[in-house]
């Protein structure tokens, strides 16, 4: 018989060591045996000063311990870690935790320490979590695997929670009891010196029990790995992801975990074509991903959200709160708005969302009409907690099945009617919630499940096209401008020039009106150094503009001449290499203006067109592109081509490190034209 795959033997144990165990109730080993004492495995506290601790044999070290082990938990200094977990290596074990801190969550001090546990822990063949965790927790298997109090509380169910940090993996699991969602594996990553979190997503993955994955991350230390286990993983169960990182906070990270966070924004461009629903608290989080694992839309790339509703109030709120996260709420066709009126008084709105008014007996007539549309994938119903006059929850609870669509249900009651009815449908796979809004988030999470899921089906790889020579440089804007022109990327007219004459000799056969530029690659920021000068349209204001890029510090200099373009509209286009992600592309509208608003739209690289042309439709100015008020309208098709282009041209060339184009003038003329270009190596 094969032996177990090791992260089975670390989440799915038959017997674990405590190293450290304690008579003490303030130490960490103490409260670590208390909380496995449901665990029904074999238990061996190692303890070389107690005979017995919590009724258990204890066990003065582990070559002690009379069978083999699977998981050790260490519950020692930092110091003595990595000698026991050698030790627990030679004697066979599979799984280790390594609770203490004192590694690189302290610093440099602390790097070196966990370099060498790592080191040890992959000579004895040995998957260790943490260090610096609180540990996991698996209900079904009666295995509470932490020091936390209050663990044996927590209920099984098919909601798996993955957290970089062990108190939010414990306050995430609270959470979800709180709200009444079982956990199938809770577990807290620490420093992730080995096992991370696209390890446990993996392990997940052939989890059948477990229904949909909460994700926490605090930095990731290898981005292309997670972008492509995600992509792996969402095709077979729903994600949902919390990222950490909006603000500047990377110094308190670095003393939290030890990992240095990403750029947020090209945090969240990786989870969400890869798959992953992001979401902003550890409330959204426990309830889309609860949602989930209740029930899933079928893949598509905008499904239609009908909303039925008892009151209009809650009603505007949830429409107006899935039209700002752009969920489509198609109008209700002819034959369906004619067939509501003949249940509904004529007052009240149908076309979708669809008001009953104080909802009557012909409440799941109505419910059924809107679920038959064809416009119409999932349903979000509305309705105050009125036994009296009409108990909406057993309305859905009897006509589920007849309704053959997903719902999400809103509810307002007293505590107790409201969490009694919300139980009962959580039961038949009515995902229940007692506030509009979260009902809405819930209505959310499951479109944007779907629209990724959509996406991973049509989108098995993406070929990255390449330029054949290796870049060398420096290189300044002639020579940026060569390259991405050699990628297809159209630029303007231009001579790079060695001396005035030169200068002359280009303007005269360019003609005006021209641009001269400075051309040297130490001075990145030309405009700000008084190097670019637009509008020469004759030899003298050429002379003044050559004496004055003469006059820039650092010289001497060299001249680039270049025929200016038509008027149009001006977008950013760039790329940059990140340590965790890769390569990735951003196109943004306005120029100087898209770097001040941050109205940009970042993908990984190489990229298809299918995200390209998404990238534009995120892009909060995006009716610029097609004309605002007379202004020219962008070649959608040349700007597509040139995003992915610039996309191929970073992902072929890993001594590239940034790579932008600003500004990407769309002409009047048609033409889309790059009128200033960087490459840093």
């Amino acid at each position: 018989m094969s032996r177990p795959s090791p992260l089975e033997r670390l989440f799915n144990p038959s017997s674990i060591a405590i190293v450290g165990a304690s008579t003490q109730s303030s130490k960490a080993g103490y409260q670590m045996l208390k909380s496995l004492a449901g665990f029904a495995g074999r238990i061996y506290p190692i303890n070389p000063s107690a005979e017995t601790i919590l009724g258990f044999a204890a066990y003065a070290n582990l070559r002690t311990v009379p069978a083999p082990i699977d998981l050790v938990i260490l519950t020692i200094p930092a110091e003595a870690c990595a000698g026991v977990l050698a030790s627990a290596g030679e004697l066979g074990a599979g799984g280790a935790i390594v609770i203490s801190g004192g590694f690189a969550d302290i610093g440099e001090a602390g790097v070196a320490r966990q370099d060498d546990l790592l080191s040890t822990a992959r000579q004895g063949g040995v998957r260790l979590l943490g260090p610096n965790t609180s540990g996991f927790i698996a209900p079904a298997r009666g295995l509470r695997a932490t020091f936390a109090p209050g663990a044996e509380t927590l209920e099984a169910g098919g909601l798996a929670i993955v957290a970089q940090s062990g108190g939010i993996n414990l306050a995430l699991a609270f959470i979800a009891k709180r709200e009444g969602f079982g956990v199938r594996l809770a577990v807290g990553l620490g420093n992730a010196a080995d096992v991370g979190a696209a390890d446990v997503l993996d392990y997940l993955a052939d989890d059948a029990a477990t229904k949909a994955i909460a994700l926490h991350l605090e930095g990731v230390s290898d981005g292309r790995r997670m972008f492509e286990t995600l992509r792996r993983v969402t095709r077979i169960k729903p994600v949902v992801a919390l990222p950490v990182g909006r603000t500047a906070i990377n110094a308190f990270a670095r003393s939290h975990t030890g990992n240095l966070l990403g750029d947020f924004a090209l945090t969240r461009a990786a989870l969400v074509p890869a798959g992953a629903v992001v979401v902003d608290t550890t409330d959204d989080l426990i309830d889309a991903a609860a949602t989930l694992a209740s029930v899933r839309l079928e893949p598509k790339r905008r499904p239609g959200v009908g909303i039925v509703t008892g009151q209009a109030g809650p009603g505007l709120l949830i429409a107006d709160a899935l039209n700002a996260a752009n969920v489509a709420i198609p109008e209700l066709s002819e034959p369906t708005v004619a067939r509501i009126r003949d249940h509904l008084p004529p007052l009240t709105y149908m076309r979708n969302p669809v008001d009953t008014g104080r909802p009557g007996a012909s409440f799941a007539s109505v419910l059924e009409i809107v679920a038959r549309d064809g416009a119409i994938d999932a349903l979000l119903v509305y309705a105050l907690h009125e036994p009296d006059a009409l108990d909406a929850g057993e309305v859905l609870s009897r006509t589920r099945g007849a309704l053959d669509k997903p719902l999400v249900f809103g509810t307002g009651a007293a505590p107790d009617d409201a969490q009694t009815t919300m139980a009962a449908l959580w039961q038949v796979g009515v995902p229940s919630f007692g506030a509009p809004d979260r009902a809405a988030r819930a209505m959310r999470a499951l479109v944007a499940d779907a629209e990724a899921a959509a996406r991973n089906l049509e989108r098995i790889g993406t070929a990255a096209p390449t330029v054949a020579a290796p870049v060398r440089g420096p290189l300044d804007e002639a020579a940026a401008k060569a390259l991405i022109a050699a990628a297809g990327i159209a630029c303007p007219r231009h001579v790079a020039c060695a001396s005035h004459g030169e200068a002359h000799d280009a303007f005269a056969t360019l003609g005006g009106p021209a641009v001269v530029k400075v051309l040297n690659p130490a001075i990145a920021h030309k405009t700000e150094a008084g190097g670019v000068h637009v509008g020469i349209e004759d030899v003298g204001a050429l002379r003044r503009a050559l004496a004055a890029i003469d006059a820039i510090p650092g010289g001497p200099h060299r001249y680039l001449v270049e025929e200016m373009a038509s008027p149009g509209i001006e977008l950013i286009l760039g790329a940059r290499r990140d340590a965790s992600w890769g390569a990735s592309v951003l196109v943004g509208l306005g120029g100087i203006a898209a770097e001040a608003l941050g109205d940009v739209a970042i993908r990984l690289a190489p990229l298809a067109r299918d995200d390209a042309e998404e990238m534009l439709r995120e892009l909060r100015g995006r009716a610029l592109i097609d004309g605002w008020r007379g202004a020219p309208v962008a070649d959608r098709a040349k700007l597509i081509d040139a995003i992915v282009a610039i996309g191929g041209l970073i992902a072929s060339h890993p001594e590239i490190s940034e790579l932008d184009i600003n500004p990407l003038r769309a002409s009047q003329d048609g033409r889309l034209l790059a009128l200033d270009a960087l490459v840093v190596l």
